[in-house]
């Protein structure tokens, strides 16, 4: 991060030598801590003039609210330094302000002028940040604000701002509904968005204002399938449960015929995909059935969904992996879902609560695919270290997957279960039995014989729990099992369980006829009894008594009477109700009704055996892995499964003219277009017309940029040094573009002079080709040009213009640049240079000139645009050469233009504000620069090994401009030379934290020697380091403030497959260095 030198240096000098660190105090949870102190403390760091401690007191204010202290009377004093110039400290206060604007709304509707300010800041992430704030003051008069807001951030350049656009939406969406129609237009344009960094975000903002708006996925559908890999993994989720409901409406059922999926004739298409995911069976399930329809095509659309999912099962996170399996799940043909199995059960080794999540799941699939998890079935056995509920959950799992062949298996399990000391498990097993003995009539007496062993357990709740199993059983074949019920009637001195004892009533009432002896003799027990029992019980005694009054009136009448009248005068009125009833139908009275007479078949009417089932039967009607699925219930916004459609939609909805997810292709294209209108004769004029008056090529080639930087922002590291770090890599690929474009351009004019040769044609046409190859966007080289095309408008007078034109375009490692002559061919010079030293060289190859130009690895950067310098236009590249006044600085060459009418005059540097540890060495006043002239200046800036911009201002005698230079990363460090020994010995003490290794597959492009040093080189100042193998490059560099040593080792095979490793003690260079080194070869 780029915050890291500065929080190092901060640290320590803020605190005072008797100050406490409140951040580690640890009485700051007490009940009497003196907070008021403590914020008085940080109030007075805040109301200061000194950056250190404003940041420091920012730390500590973000630390206090990450341990849930509460820091909102501090608003005042923070908000206050939303308008800091210190880009560290604007940061926390935005972090702090994201947290409480909602609840201090008053107070931060003051600051919404600063807010508004911050979205224009050159900072992307202050630019979100300012967004994300503004979104949080939840205030209805602030709504067109937001909306203005939201529309600019929808396109900006950065794709970090735009992902924070989306997370915006659904805000304002909450605040004020009737703006849904220009949100829509908003999530319409971002869903156009090529970004993986966005796509997650606007569809989770789809999500939320409009899921009903299936249209506008059409156009939208492949490229978001395409993108989905590269996503990152809260928007895969997002995205996958969208794309799930989108399948359901689009796609007809896979699983309507699935018998005719081999005879289907388009079959062969797919078919290296299915065939991997089939089960073996399949084929010979398909042969023994008949077609009852016509033959099941699965939609090309539908199979792209399926192929680009099916990787994600490999995921680390556990949310995407069930988010793919439920998108089998409800979308595959039953022949391709068990694929889900092996990730699922992999699952099952990570935390309790993902565990539970992913288990209630399984338990709903394995109810209607069991053969899927069959296999698996030991990875359900239950661990004694398991909690309770994941014990229950696997048991459920394993009932559901009991068959015959497996029963003997799950029972012993079924056994060893019934003797833990958790009574909660052991309740569930007995009911898991009860279940298998249910399903699986093979083995149903022998679950009722071991459940009647456990009536003698010691465990009341045990023998509770096995009655109520055997009473469901006994129901199926009552006339078999009289003793088992004259076995249960004994044990009613001796259970106290409500429930069991009313189970035991229950049946012997039932089945009284199978027990006429036993059954008075239980209804006098209860009589006595009967003002102590729990409600259930008397119910069931009410019962038992009414029952036998009508089999049994001769024994039991006056005891029948004697309970009516206890029941009558009953607490419950449940109770003293059914008494009541009771005594109406089963005792005749002359005003008995016609019920009377049918009482005994109301009462003894034959019952059925109740279906013992899972309790997650029905739940597949939610849509797997919801909240609504784990609950049983439909939770709030969850969005119905839509049923498959009868006929298929029109599949050309989805067509696009030009596919969105290949970028070369719509490159090329404009490429093609433009060709004639730059090989015109005037074509010089052509790219700075087009530059200036097209505004929108700029935002396209900014965006392109940084929508290839998106995949690194992705990676969770939404921090300032990545962002900065992307921000170099990006410009230095325009750099190295434009370095191709100014060639051309260059070309052009000798030819059009008579000045060249066939070579040199050649050559342009050569250079020409390969910026083509560098994938760049025709934009991006109609900017880079233009400083080119303003120095060719200089009058013929002024030499120093072609001087340093030269310079700038020409790669020779020459300290003498006021000698070299733009006459000279440089291709000539960079040829013979190479002849001469291809003896010296340490690998077989002979030298290229390119791979003896490290001088200039990163080409022309635009320091100030010449219509915001009013007519003053100021370039900047790093030379690469040592700087004379300090070896600690980098050199940089500043290259100035005046493109007005009139002379400007004291071109000097003002008095540069910088971060800690970075200096600049000014170059001399440039006293006057007439029209048309330019000139170029060096000057040295000691960056301190890190990649924060340096910040100063441009002044002339009537303006002051504000500009930034920011380095990359290959550009702190000077080669060193040194011998394969030196840098083995090197290697081996940077080992640890200290090596970053990154594996890479090198494009076909890239695997000769020549274009991989070069390629490398151009990334780092780096110096080749001889190596004995031919498949291993080495390369060595020193950091320019600290010294440190940065050594860069690539193993390329001749298969394509790479790794390189970067070895240095500053670890964050390291970690910069690898990332841009790996696109570097990779693109």
């Amino acid at each position: 991060m780029s915050a890291a030198p500065a929080y190092g240096e901060d640290k320590g000098g803020s605190a005072g030598p008797g100050e406490p660190e409140y951040g580690h105090d640890p009485a700051s949870g007490g009940i009497f801590s003196s907070d008021y102190k403590r914020h008085d403390d940080l109030k007075e760091m805040l109301d200061t003039n000194k950056d250190s401690l404003k940041l420091e007191a920012m730390k500590r204010i973000v630390a206090m609210i990450a341990r849930g202290k509460n820091a909102s009377d501090l608003f005042p004093a923070v908000v206050k330094n939303v308008a800091c110039k210190n880009i560290e400290v604007k940061k926390l206060v935005y972090v702090y302000l994201v947290r409480y604007a909602e609840e201090q709304q008053d107070l931060a509707l003051l600051s919404i002028s600063t807010f508004q300010r911050g979205l224009k800041d050159p900072n992307q992430l202050i630019r979100a940040s300012a967004l994300r704030v503004l979104s949080s003051i939840r205030v209805p008069i602030i709504v067109p604000i937001m909306m203005l807001a939201i529309k600019e951030a929808a396109s900006d350049m950065s794709p970090y701002v735009r992902k924070t656009a989306a997370h915006a939406i659904p805000k304002l969406y909450s605040l004020d509904s009737d703006q849904k129609d220009q949100l829509i237009e908003v999530i319409e344009k971002l869903l156009a968005d090529k970004t993986t960094l966005v796509a997650g975000s606007v569809v989770m903002a789809f999500e939320e204002v409009c899921p009903e708006r299936i249209d506008l996925i059409h156009k939208n559908y492949r490229k978001l399938c395409n993108l989905l890999i590269d996503v990152e993994e809260w928007g895969q989720v997002v995205i996958i449960s969208m794309l799930t409901r989108y399948a359901r409406t689009q796609f007809l059922s896979p699983t309507q015929n699935e018998s005719l999926l081999e005879e289907n004739p388009e079959k062969a298409f797919y078919g290296s995909e299915e065939d991997e995911a089939k089960g073996p069976g399949s084929e010979e399930a398909a042969t023994t059935t008949v077609p009852a329809r016509k033959p099941y095509v699965m939609d090309p659309d539908h199979r792209l969904l399926l192929r680009n999912t099916k990787p994600l099962l490999q995921s680390r996170s556990a949310a995407v992996v069930m988010a793919v399996a439920q998108l089998y799940f409800h979308l595959a043909p039953k022949a391709e879902v068990g694929v889900i199995a092996k990730a699922l059960v992999r699952l099952l080794r990570s935390h309790s609560e993902v565990q539970y999540v992913v288990l209630q799941n399984v338990a709903t699939m394995s109810i209607k695919r069991r053969g899927m998890f069959e296999p698996y079935l030991k990875s359900f056995y239950i661990r004694s270290t398991d909690p309770t509920q994941i014990k229950i959950l696997k048991l459920e799992v394993l009932t559901n997957l009991a068959n015959e062949t497996n029963i003997p298996t799950v029972l012993r399990e079924f056994q060893t279960y019934i003797r833990s000391m958790d009574k909660d498990f052991v309740a569930a097993t007995i009911q898991a039995i009860g279940r298998c003995a249910t399903n699986i009539g093979r083995v149903r007496d022998t679950c009722l014989n071991g459940l009647v062993q456990l009536l003698s357990n010691r465990d009341e709740l045990v023998v509770a729990e096995s009655v109520v199993v055997i009473k469901k059983l006994l129901q199926m074949q009552p006339a078999q099992h009289g003793e088992i019920i004259k076995h249960l009637a004994k044990l009613t001195d001796n259970i106290q369980v409500p429930m069991a004892r009313a189970s035991i009533l229950w049946l012997i009432g039932e089945y009284c006829e199978h027990v006429p002896k036993i059954a008075p003799d239980v209804l006098r027990k209860m009589a006595k009894s009967f003002t102590a029992e729990e409600d259930i019980v008397k119910l069931q005694v009410i019962n038992l008594a009414a029952k036998l009054y009508l089999t049994n009136s001769k024994q039991t009448k006056l005891l029948t009477q004697y309970v009516l009248s206890l029941a009558k005068y009953d607490q419950n009125y449940d109770i003293r109700d059914r008494a009541r009833f009771t005594r109406q139908l089963i005792v005749p009275s002359e005003q008995g009704g016609a019920l009377s007479r049918h009482a005994k078949k109301l009462f003894l009417a034959p019952k059925p055996a109740p279906v013992l089932e899972s309790s997650f039967k029905d739940r597949d009607h939610f849509q797997l892995g919801s909240l609504s699925h784990l609950l049983n219930a439909k939770a709030t916004g969850y969005q119905e499964l839509p049923d498959w459609p009868e006929e298929a939609p029109d599949p050309s909805v989805r067509n696009v003219e030009v596919p969105e997810w290949t970028k070369c292709s719509n490159r090329e294209k404009r490429k093609e277009k433009e060709k004639p209108f730059y090989s015109d004769s005037e074509g010089e004029s052509g790219p700075t017309e087009s530059a200036d008056s097209d505004p929108e090529s700029e935002s396209a080639s900014d965006s392109k940029s940084s929508g290839e930087s998106g995949s690194a922002e992705s990676s969770s590291e939404s921090d300032s040094e990545d962002q900065e770090e992307e921000k170099g890599r990006s410009s230095e690929s325009e750099q190295s573009e434009e370095e191709g474009g100014k060639r051309k351009t260059k070309k052009r004019k000798k030819v059009a002079e008579g000045q060249g040769d066939g070579s040199s044609s050649d050559e342009g046409s050569d250079s020409s080709s390969s910026s083509s190859e560098s994938e760049r966007t025709s934009e991006t080289e109609e900017e880079q040009v233009e400083p080119a095309s303003w120095r060719k408008k200089t009058p013929p007078s002024g030499k120093s213009a072609p001087v340093a034109k030269e310079i700038s375009l020409l790669d020779l490692e020459d300290f003498t640049p006021a000698s070299v002559q733009p006459v000279s061919p440089p291709t000539i010079v960079s040829t013979s240079l190479a002849t001469d030293l291809e003896g010296l060289t340490l690998t077989d190859s002979p030298l290229v000139p390119s791979l003896l130009s490290p001088a200039s690895g990163a080409g022309r950067q635009e320091l100030l645009h010449r219509v915001a310098g009013e007519g003053l236009a100021v370039d900047y590249t790093f030379s690469r050469q040592p700087f004379s006044g300090d070896p600690h600085m980098v050199s940089v060459h500043i290259h100035f233009s005046n493109s007005s009418e009139t002379p400007i005059k004291g071109l000097h540097v003002g008095t540069p504000k910088l971060p800690a540890g970075i200096s600049i060495q000014e170059f001399p006043e440039i006293e006057s620069l007439a029209p048309g002239e330019s000139a170029t200046a060096v000057m040295g800036i000691n960056f301190c090994d890190s990649t924060q911009a340096a910040n100063f201002q441009l002044c002339t005698q009537t303006r002051q401009f504000y500009v930034s230079i920011q380095p990359p990363v290959g550009e702190l460090m000077a080669p060193v030379f040194m011998s394969e020994n030196e840098f083995k010995k090197e290697q081996g003490k940077l080992t640890g934290m200290s090596e970053i290794t990154e594996k890479l597959t090198l494009p076909d492009s890239c695997r000769s020697d020549h274009v991989v040093v070069q390629k490398v080189t151009t990334v780092a100042n780096l110096g080749r380091v001889p190596c004995g193998t031919s498949d291993e490059y080495r390369f060595a560099g020193r950091t320019l403030t600290s010294g440190s040593l940065v050594l860069l080792t690539l193993d390329a095979r001749p298969s394509g497959a790479a790794q390189l490793t970067v070895n240095s003690e500053k670890m964050v260079i390291g970690t910069m260095l690898v990332k841009d080194v790996v696109q570097a070869l990779t693109q």
